[in-house]
């Protein structure tokens, strides 16, 4: 049996504000379960909530009510010293702007989840330098990083998340800043952690190829989950047995879950009626499909004839993916 590794039930998360429209209610009752060595994307627009919500899952902020559980501990219940010690030895984090500290080289900044955990300052700098390395930042080990750019510093944070060997890692936009070769190398890494390694991610993202990285993908708007997408979403898999309540008027209830794995509001079709069960399929449910290299630059139309190639030869630009 699967362990479920990050679950949150019925979190709301309210902003209060003294200005004129009154408080901002960001997350409005949201559901996860998330199976331990799962990657799940939560994709959404500008504003959905997204931030909010792998803040409140993350334990770095503590939503209005509701509850989040990380490897089964309710983190609502713990204090602050036993959030702490959770967070070290479970999840990491990655965010967009990579919050290295300034006065520390990338090598210390590597290292200094490892030194919070007690480890030697020599034994920590080693194991920084090795993360470094696997990430193509071996030779800016010594740079601060102002000296850097958004996407070195963005590969630090990423080595610093990774160094503690986190069962988990929560990335707010991971390869926003980075190029589209950077981001590919990169998701690279995160699918090797996850498929060898059975690290968790939930990955916060508005790239459809990020999103695609995940076994399965949540859409956020206005602080609801509206549908869930997957190669493995099956609308008829539910663990149990539901309540549904139909009102004089015909209209139909579902719990939250549920309309989530049916896509979110929308016009379905009703099958099955002469066996006792009804059937709802669908009609705008769309999934995120499998994304490859072009074969033919859009810039210049060179035909690439190396499967791998990420930079066109004849014109330098990136080689953009496609869905298929």
């Amino acid at each position: 049996m699967e362990q479920t590794i990050l679950e949150a039930d019925g979190i709301y998360h309210v902003y209060e504000s003294k200005a004129e429209d009154g408080n901002v209610v960001a997350l409005r009752g949201l559901h996860i379960s998330m199976k331990s060595g799962e990657a799940i994307a939560v994709v959404g627009p500008s504003g959905s909530g997204k931030s909010t919500l792998m803040k409140c899952l993350g334990g770095l902020m503590k939503p209005s009510a509701g509850s989040v559980t990380l490897d089964g501990k309710n983190m609502t219940r713990l204090t602050g010293k036993e959030l702490v010690e959770l967070r070290q030895k479970t999840v990491s984090f990655i965010f967009q702007e990579g919050n290295l500290l300034p006065d520390l080289n990338a090598r210390d900044n590597v290292a200094q989840p490892l030194r919070h955990q007690g480890v030697k300052s020599r034994k920590a700098l080693k194991i920084a330098d090795a993360m470094l390395e696997r990430l193509g930042m071996g030779h800016r080990g010594h740079a601060i990083p102002e000296l850097l750019s958004g996407g070195e510093q963005q590969r630090v944070a990423i080595a610093r998340a990774l160094i503690t060997q986190p069962r988990l890692i929560l990335a707010d936009e991971p390869t926003g800043a980075l190029d589209p070769v950077t981001s590919r190398e990169v998701l690279a890494l995160f699918k090797d952690l996850h498929e060898n390694d059975g690290v968790s991610f939930l990955i916060v993202t508005h790239s459809k190829e990020v999103a695609a990285f995940a076994d399965r993908s949540l859409e956020l708007r206005d602080g609801r989950f509206v549908a869930e997408h997957g190669t493995n979403i099956d609308v008829e898999d539910l663990t149990k047995d539901r309540e549904l309540i139909i009102d004089e008027t015909g209209t139909v209830t579902l719990p939250p879950d549920i309309l989530v794995r049916l896509g979110g509001s929308g016009r379905y079709t009703v099958g099955n009626l002469n066996s006792g069960y009804i059937s709802l399929q669908g009609e705008e449910v769309e999934s995120i499909g499998n994304l490859e290299l072009v074969d033919i630059c859009p810039a210049c139309k060179y035909k690439f004839e190396n499967k791998e190639d990420q930079i066109c030869p004849a014109c330098g630009s990136s080689r953009p993916m496609v869905e298929v």
